[in-house]
């Protein structure tokens, strides 16, 4: 297979029954592994590892991977459906595996056929988990700023630097590190290199304490010198930063789908409550007021969803505007999500304030999705740049 580029990939065609069938398992998963527990992962920040592998049992470890390597082999149309469910039964799980299949899929697509069959079988199943390590603590939306070198020594190379705000850092079997083969040649100076757990020179910051997401480590992940075979680049030298941006896309459709399910979770739920809470001899459910908000809330989220959907089709037919329509649904979908989860918990009055409503986590979990693979103000950016480009 040639490594500097995506090779051409049918997803599977299923039906719509086998299609709905694997929606049910997932949503079933998601009510009886996730949701009975996110409220106390969040308080205790328990990363769920038991809990990952199962779901590695049922192909969530690599939905969009192929099947000779244990993947699912599934569609981006697929796969939006599946993180919406996932993150109704907890948002903050539900990203952790988005971000593990976006580094799976990195390996499917660009790697050598030694690569894939070392790495993937591990993290389709979940018995290994992947970490994607491109943000700096100077560089973050300007990616292509990032200082962390790699200098060739014989058959290996020297890797320096710190990379920050890493999810499963210091949980992870691989790091998909970026770094600097080339300190003249700005982006395309840029090169990825598979960097196994293990790795002398290799150590992890303290975890970090978050807003949200607590049930998934956040921590710096630190190269001291770190010796990597030249056979662990992934791709092409100086291919590093496309394979990065090429990733985001499918990771911004992934994580606006996440925002559409946590935000979905706080709307049934606030819903239920306007019609139990009754105020001055009467259901919330009865003011007009809340009706509005109610519409509104649900407006949003059925419009959000038909942008992820949109983007995640033109990701399969790999149209040639993909990338600004993931830039779209992503920017559309978050806020949109946020806002519907923010308007649950008002609803809720200062029952919503607490933490066993578990609509307070949520809007927790779901701020960060308007920073995190790209800010939102990144993604208007991408839009803006390419409407004008023609």
């Amino acid at each position: 297979m040639d490594a500097t580029t995506v090779p051409v990939l049918a997803p599977a065609a299923i039906s719509d029954d086998e299609r709905a069938a694997i929606l049910e398992a997932v949503r079933d998963f998601a009510q009886t592994e996730l949701a009975p527990h996110a409220l106390e992962w969040d308080a205790a920040s328990v990363f769920p590892r038991d809990t990952l592998r199962r779901g590695g049992e049922l192909g969530l470890g690599g939905i969009y991977i192929r099947e000779d390597v244990g993947g699912s082999g599934l569609s981006r149309a697929d796969a939006v459906a599946i993180f919406e469910e996932l993150a109704q039964g907890d948002p903050a799980i539900a990203a952790y595996i988005s971000i593990h299949n976006m580094v799976a899929w990195m390996i499917d697509s660009y790697g050598d056929d030694t690569q894939r069959q070392q790495w993937l079988p591990l993290l389709t199943s979940m018995a290994g988990f992947g970490s994607y390590c491109l943000t700096e603590p100077g560089a973050g939306s300007d990616a292509a700023a990032i200082t962390t070198s790699a200098i060739r020594d014989g058959d290996e190379f020297v890797l320096t630097g710190v990379k920050q705000f890493i999810s499963g850092g210091g949980e992870a079997s691989v790091y998909i590190v970026m770094a600097r083969t080339d300190a003249d040649a700005g982006a395309r100076g840029i090169t990825a290199f598979l960097v196994p757990a293990d790795t002398p020179g290799l150590s992890f910051g303290a975890i970090e304490h978050k807003m949200g997401w607590n049930a998934q480590p956040t921590r710096q992940v630190i190269l001291d010198e770190v010796r990597i075979p030249a056979a662990n680049v992934l791709g092409t030298e100086g291919q590093g930063f496309k394979i990065a941006m090429s990733a985001l896309d499918g990771g911004r459709i992934n994580i606006a789908a996440c925002s559409l399910g946590g935000a979905q979770w706080a709307l049934d739920r606030a819903v239920t409550y306007v019609h139990e809470r009754f105020t001055f001899g009467e259901p919330l459910a009865e003011k007009q007021a809340v009706v509005f908000a109610l519409a509104d809330m649900a407006t949003e989220l059925r419009a959000a969803r038909a942008l992820v959907r949109d983007a995640a089709a033109a990701l399969d037919a790999k149209s040639s505007d993909a990338s600004m329509q993931c830039a779209m649904a992503k920017r559309f979908a978050t806020d949109a999500g946020f806002s519907v989860a923010n308007q649950a918990l008002q609803l809720h009055g200062g029952y919503g304030y607490l933490h066993e409503y578990g609509i307070e986590k949520v809007v927790r979990d779901l701020r960060v999705h308007q920073i995190l693979e790209g800010t939102n103000e990144i993604m208007r950016v991408i839009i803006g740049r390419q409407l004008l480009a023609g």
